[in-house]
């Protein structure tokens, strides 16, 4: 084997594991966050636990991709230890998919249809194929479609560049002599493990040693022990993956890893101890590609089947090897994992859901504060200040997030959303503030015992009875998604902004004719300035939304077009002006 023959094997391994990574992200794309979102919804039952293990890495082809989900979901909370471990061994069986595909490669004859099975003869057609949905189609299903068969054939192109590189192995005396030293079962268990740790993919791992079946030089009693230790070479990526999380995902990674070591440890106690005694006659015969899909699901089943029943005792095995660390509190943003990022519709979801917690409570402290105006109560004070700090914090962990999110590869819908939530929590984060505003000038009220004219009160309650509608309308329609309710925001912002001119006159009225103190007026103009801001912000929502549902619209071109001419704007501007209406007192002669 010459440095051409190992360039031509380094180049097809580097196919090999872009087409793998291609195909997988292809699948995920597709899947469009449903598979997570299934896992999410499971239920404790160990055989559904099983069978979704088995069917959702059938699906995506990593067995890795399937555990660094479980090690996400309950380092979020999203999951239980108890619930991982038999979709993990569901993955494992599931995982095994791919090299009975790539045994493909070692099919041999004559017949049109034998040849027409063969890697070499399909995937250039898939490729082709692939590359037109890729470049031609106009959704991104078509284009995910055809992004999951260029990855195929080149995945299959790589497993032939590398079988064709490691032709001339069969004739190398260094190489008998290597495969001779890996047929002792520890050390051919220690190879599989580290070749497939560095590569961090049992089934790129399996398909460089199907490819290398293909030289004929490959005896079972070496195949053997590399497969074992692929299986727990493969355990790397989700112990990398929990190294930053919380004591529960690290116990997912563990027990991982358990159910390979305990798999491996009792497949070879009792099949090299029969082989003593008996001697198996084909361990000295030559594996083919289908021979390693064969071994390697064998032991993935037989794992399975012996460890199946005790579920229990692993996870209690994980949990006494991982002691906790006091981080198993509830983390609120747990959700917003990393992990998560490479599945952008799943990501975004739970993204969402913070933006409407953020939303209510805003809204929820608005109303509170408003309450405080007419009755001071010093722990509704206090849930208020403590609960604009919570609306902060949503603002940074969210947007950190998003901005992270973004700079994915989003697809259209993805990106919108994404960009319609980093308005939104801007949006929500003042309104926060401008309740802690309104909560600090009640405490004013308080301390200086300031005590408003009866005409004055009235105001302040006309318009804060408009300002919690707005608030109301402005939350629901976001989060119903409910365009309808945006477009009757406006009129009423308008409303809102019709009424802090008409107190602040009143107010100049009051002042002049000595009905009310300049301390009087500057409290008075905050509350009312402060009402005024918190409905201009649900205005920003709303045209956000809108914008979201009409692309293309601009904030300008949209407040512009309803404002001019629009019977329905003009018809709720009455009704709101009708249902918030203040008398504007004369001003005085004097």
């Amino acid at each position: 084997m010459d440095i051409f023959s190992i360039l031509t094997l380094a180049g097809g391994l580097a196919l090999f594991l872009y087409g793998m990574d291609s195909m997988g992200d292809g699948l995920k794309k597709l899947s469009g966050g449903r598979l997570e979102n299934i896992l999410e919804r499971l239920t404790s039952s160990r055989t559904k636990g099983f069978l979704l293990g088995l069917a959702v890495t059938a699906l995506i082809q990593s067995s890795s991709a399937t555990t660094v989900m479980l090690v996400g979901f309950v380092n979020s909370g999203i999951m239980k230890l108890s619930q991982t471990i038999s979709i993990i061994m569901g993955a494992n069986i599931g995982t095994t998919i791919t090299a009975w595909i790539l045994s493909l490669s070692g099919i041999s004859g004559e017949s049109f249809w034998i040849k027409i099975l063969k890697p070499s003869s399909f995937t250039p057609i898939l490729a082709v194929i692939g590359v037109i949905m890729t470049m031609s189609a106009d959704n991104n299903k078509k284009k995910n479609i055809g992004e999951i068969l260029v990855g195929f054939a080149i995945l299959m192109f790589g497993m032939e560049t590398m079988s064709a590189s490691m032709d001339g192995l069969k004739d190398s005396p260094a190489f008998s002599r290597a495969l001779i030293m890996f047929s002792n079962p520890v050390m051919g268990i220690l190879a599989g493990t580290a070749l497939t740790a560095i590569i961090q993919s049992s089934s790129a791992s399996v398909g460089i040693l199907q490819a290398l079946s293909l030289t004929g030089s490959i005896p079972f009693s070496t195949a053997i022990p590399i497969i074992l230790g692929q299986n727990i070479g493969t355990t790397i990526t989700p112990v990398l993956s929990a190294i930053n999380g919380n004591t529960g995902s690290k116990r997912v990674a563990v027990s991982c890893v358990y159910i390979k070591m305990i798999g491996v440890i009792v497949f070879s106690v009792l099949f090299y101890t029969i082989n003593m005694f008996v001697g198996f006659p084909f361990m000295k015969m030559r594996v083919s590609a289908l021979s390693i899909a064969v071994m390697h699901t064998a032991f993935n089943v037989f794992s399975t089947v012996i460890l199946m029943p005790f579920c229990n005792g692993i996870e209690k095995l994980s949990i006494a090897s991982v002691k906790s660390k006091g981080d198993d509190e509830e983390n609120n943003f747990s959700i917003l994992d990393e992990r998560f990022l490479s599945s952008p519709a799943f990501a975004l979801k739970h993204c969402q859901e913070y933006v409407y917690q953020m939303a209510d409570l805003a809204k929820e402290s608005i109303n509170k504060s408003i309450g405080l105006l007419n009755e001071y109560d010093g722990a509704v004070a206090a849930y208020i200040a403590k609960a604009e700090k919570s609306i902060d914090k949503y603002e940074d962990k969210i947007g950190t997030y998003l901005v992270e999110l973004s700079s994915k590869n989003l697809n259209h819908a993805e990106s919108k959303e994404a960009t319609e939530l980093l308005h939104c929590i801007g949006d929500f984060e003042r309104m926060g503030d401008h309740a802690l505003n309104i909560m600090q000038t009640a405490m004013e009220i308080k301390d200086k015992n300031i005590i408003f004219s009866e005409d004055a009160k009235k105001e302040v309650e006309v318009m804060s009875s408009a300002v919690k509608d707005i608030v109301d309308l402005a939350v629901h329609a976001f989060e119903e998604k409910d365009i309808e309710l945006a477009t009757r925001v406006e009129p009423l912002e308008q409303v809102v902004d019709k009424l802090k001119l008409t107190l602040k006159s009143n107010h100049i009225e009051r002042l002049q004719r000595g009905e009310c103190t300049t301390n009087m007026g500057f409290v008075f103009s905050d509350i009312i300035t402060n009402f005024e801001r918190i409905a201009d912000h649900c205005s920003n929502i709303a045209i956000s939304l809108i914008q979201s549902e009409k692309e293309g619209i601009e904030a300008h071109e949209y407040l512009h077009n309803i404002k001019h001419d629009n019977f329905a704007f003009d018809n709720l501007y009455d009704a709101y002006k009708k249902k918030y209406s203040v008398k504007k007192v004369k001003k005085s002669e004097n």
